[in-house]
């Protein structure tokens, strides 16, 4: 799991203005989510390819 790519709670911060609001639905995790994406395109793999600890990749993919 250390080959894993994860965003810091300084870089949570900034971004966190920047990401929707719930309503009445629950969210999936933002900093699951968005390592996972930025793991996807760093590492040019397809969405399905994406290890479990992100979530599912369609998730990642919407």
């Amino acid at each position: 799991m250390s080959d894993l790519f994860w965003r810091t709670d300084g870089q949570m911060a900034r971004l966190e203005p920047f990401f929707p609001k719930s309503h009445g639905k629950p969210r999936a995790d933002d900093r699951r989510v968005l390592s996972g994406i930025v793991f996807i395109n760093r590492n040019g793999l397809r969405w399905r390819d994406a290890p479990a600890e992100y979530g599912r990749h369609k998730t990642l993919y919407m």
